[in-house]
Parts: C-alpha cells; structure tokens; sequence
C-alpha cells in the first residue's frame, strides 16, 4: 500500500495522502437524482444489452416501491435526489500503467497501487468514480484461464453468457432497498473466474477510489471460483472528505464451487462523509471454503453484513473482522450465516473498538436449516471503548432447526487497561504511543490474516484513529 515501512511514531502517520482531492475533470457527470429517464440514460451511456437495460428499470421500480430499513443507524442525511449517480473519469480503461492519465496516475501512485502489483499481486483493478480506468493481470496468470476484467468488458464479450447466468442472481434488487438501487445504477467493478484445479498463490486486487463530491459509487464484484480452485481477493476502498454526503452501493457476489477456496479481504477507508451501504454474499458448494478478512475505518455510517449460504454438505465459513467508529461515526456490521447442508461449519471472530463517542455495533445471524444435521457454529465478538462517550453493542440472533448442531456465542467488553498503559509508558513510550500499541494488538485477529503490505496500512490506520486525524 501506500508506505509499507512501519511508523514509528504516531505523529509520523499522514493523512492526507487518502484526503487529497483531484480537481474534477469528468468525461460525463449524470443529473442528481434517480428517475427512469436518468437510469434509462445511464443504459446508453454505457451501451448496456438489452436485458440489462430492462433490469436496471425493473429494479428502480422495485427501489420506489421498497421502504427504507426501519432498523440500524439513521441515514436521515443521505438523499439520493443529491447523489449523482454516475461519474465517468477522462480516460477509457487501460491495461498499461503510463496510459492512464497523469491526474489519476497521481491518486493510485501515492495509493500504493501499482507498488503492490509489482510486488506482490497476481492482478490489479484500479476504479475511478464510476469506471474502472486500469486493469491488468499477469502473463502467467491468464496462461492459466484466469478471467480478470472490467465488469462491462464481461457483460458484453465472451463471458456475456456467463455474467447472465450470475449476475444479481444471489443479491437480488428484492433483498433490500440498496440492493435494488445497486440493480438500477450499478456500474465498474471486477469480474473473477478460476477455472477448474487452478491455485493462485499470490492474490489479486481491486481498488476503489471515489473522488467526485456527492457521488454516488455502485460498482458489482462477481467472483467464480471452480471445483477445486482457490483464489485471494483482496478490495481496497478510499475517498476525500468533502462537506456533502457521499453514497457507496456496491455489490459483491461470490460462488464458490464443490471443493474450492476463496479468500476475501476488505480494508475500507472512506472518508467521514461517506454513507457505506455495502451488500455482499458468497455461494459455497460441497467441501467449499469462504473466507472473509475484513477491516472497516471510515464512513459517517456503515452498515454491512457479509453473508455465506453453506449450501453443500461440508462446506465452511470463517469472518474475521475489525470496525474502529471513532468521533461522527455510525458503524453497524456484522456477518450472516446460513448452513443448509450437513456437517457444515461457521466461526465469526470479530473485534469492534469505538473512541471520542463513536457507536460500533456488531450483528451475528446463525441460521441452521432442519437438514443440516451436524452443523457447528461459533461465534466470539470483542469491544474494546476507549472512553465513557462511546457505545458498542452486540445484537446477536441464531435460528436453529435441528437437534443435531452445536452453537456457541461469546461477547465481552471492555477498556485499555491503566497497568498496561502505565507499563508501557514505563519502558519510554508515550501514553498516546502506548494506547495504539495496544490496540494494534487487540486487531490483530485481521491483521495476522492480510498480507504484510495491508497489514501495515491496516496498523498504521489505527494509529491515526487513536491520534483522532482520520477524516
């Protein structure tokens, strides 16, 4: 990522590398709002098939027609008749680093990103606004029938069929009214397909950069992993603060074939404006593995609950997460889970950590269907308040249709301990030094998970929470 030496002090940490703002030169920015003529507009701008045009317009009927969640932290500040929709850069995607233009260059450069690609991704996307303006993968890679590309380039070329079959089948714009509003302006993102037997060893990587003030970023993450194939995802996501409300919508769907292995990480940074309303769900076969790593900073309000449906017999889930809700700060997360088929097996491990009057809360659901005998499930949720202004709650909720399963759930709070503060200080380090340093190790359930560049952003994010300069 950006700096992948550690810091060593708190006040060496710089913010500003996330916080600059590009100067807006946009191709095409849609009115705000959201009405058929707009979405119908967005199809052609795009140069949608015909079915995909009709299901963005079925699927902004179906968003009129849903109410707003009654449930979860106010988005009274959200109003999607300011919200521009779509926001297209000034370049068309590149699959060569020096084509892209300097302005943008610049943003992912200081980002890290095409750092880490050489150093230790398999493929990189690169998605500006509301397109993506990079995308390569490597030589070796795509000799394996790795398919590696841009959502549209997907949705009209060789794997339309297959985009077809898939897309918006395991979200649908009935799930939820941002799922239906995903459905009417989705646009960029990353389509993934491991074919049958193939183990990619070092992962691949999409990163999302928003910079348009009161935009809105909707973009649709489709991964296939096939029997017996394994994959790392890794999605990193970032914007500027601006004095307006800024809206991220996407989608992830994720299907994970009989005997496959699919990692997914997210370290989301967005900025404290920025309404995070993310939807994401993972598929999983028999034998099949998901794994979710997930670091959650920034955003005004956060809702996301990623979801694994255990649908073939011996199928598992892990969910290992951090949320860090610091001052102005709304996060609501959590993890879902549905075992249907027999002897499967799901643990959540999550830290929640919450300062300067921030409110984290951590939703678990644990379904067991009545076929599926021999389920096991654990989960463990941590919070960690830092001062006597905060709130963490834990909500969780567990459905089991059978006599055959075992289920287990554990939550603690607590604060920094005063000893280990005052030991720390002790040995030379500053008290602000100290409480980071203890933090950072309370996270480490994520961070021992990520690769050592993440890992390190993810640490040096905490730290400037603590130090209160995020956002």
């Amino acid at each position: 990522m950006a700096d992948t030496k550690e810091k060593s002090y708190v006040e060496d940490i710089d913010r500003s590398v996330y916080d600059i703002r590009d100067e807006e030169h946009d191709a095409y920015r849609m009115q705000e709002g959201l009405t058929p003529a707009i979405v119908d507009q967005l199809s052609k701008e795009k140069n949608d098939p015909v079915w995909m045009q009709q299901f963005r317009l079925q699927s902004l009927q179906i968003y009129n027609e849903m109410p707003l969640p009654d449930w979860g932290p106010s988005i009274e500040g959200l109003d999607i008749d300011h919200i521009a929709t779509y926001v297209r850069p000034n370049t068309k995607m590149q699959n060569d680093w020096k084509n892209v233009p300097q302005d943008i260059k610049d943003t992912f450069e200081r980002l890290g990103i095409p750092k880490a690609e050489r150093k230790s991704l398999a493929g990189v996307g690169a998605q500006y606004d509301s397109e993506l303006v990079y995308h390569n993968v490597r030589d070796e890679v795509a000799a394996e029938g790795v398919v590696y590309t841009d959502m549209e380039s997907a949705l009209k070329g060789e794997y339309a069929d297959m985009v077809h079959k898939y897309f918006m089948k395991l979200v649908t714009p009935h799930d939820h009214k941002f799922a239906a509003l995903h459905g009417a302006v989705w646009s960029g993102g990353s389509f993934v397909y491991v074919p049958k037997g193939v183990h990619l060893s070092i992962p691949l990587q999409s990163y999302f950069r928003l910079n348009a003030k009161g935009a809105g970023q909707f973009e649709h993450t489709l991964i296939i992993v096939d029997e017996g194939a394994s994959l790392h995802f890794i999605e990193g996501c970032s914007a500027p603060k601006y004095n307006v409300a800024n809206l991220h919508a996407g989608c992830v769907e994720l299907f994970v074939k009989k005997n496959a292995h699919l990692r997914y990480s997210t370290i989301e940074n967005w900025s404290k404006n920025m309404y995070n309303l993310n939807t994401k769900r993972a598929l999983v076969e028999e034998g099949g593995t998901i794994e979710w790593v997930s670091g959650s900073f920034g955003s005004h309000v956060g809702c996301l609950y990623p979801m694994s449906i255990l649908k073939g017999d011996n199928s598992r889930m892990e969910f290992t997460g951090v949320t860090f809700a610091g001052a102005g700060q709304n996060l609501d997360t959590g993890a879902k889970v549905v075992h249907a088929g027999k002897n499967t097996s799901s643990y959540m491990n999550t830290r929640s950590i919450s300062k300067s009057g921030g409110i984290s809360t951590f939703r678990s659901s644990v379904v067991v269907e009545k076929n599926a005998s021999g389920a096991k499930s654990s989960v463990s949720c941590q919070s960690l308040m830092l001062d006597s202004e905060s709130r963490s709650d834990t909500i969780p909720a567990m459905d089991i249709r059978t006599k055959d399963a075992s289920i287990g759930h554990e939550a603690k709070i607590g604060s920094i301990s005063d000893d280990a503060v005052f030991y720390l200080m002790s040995r030379g380090m500053s008290e602000e030094d100290a409480r980071a340093l203890i933090v950072s190790g309370f996270a480490d359930n994520v961070s021992k998970e990520l690769p050592l560049e993440y890992a390190v952003e993810m640490n040096n994010l905490i730290r400037l929470e603590m130090k209160g300069s995020i956002g």
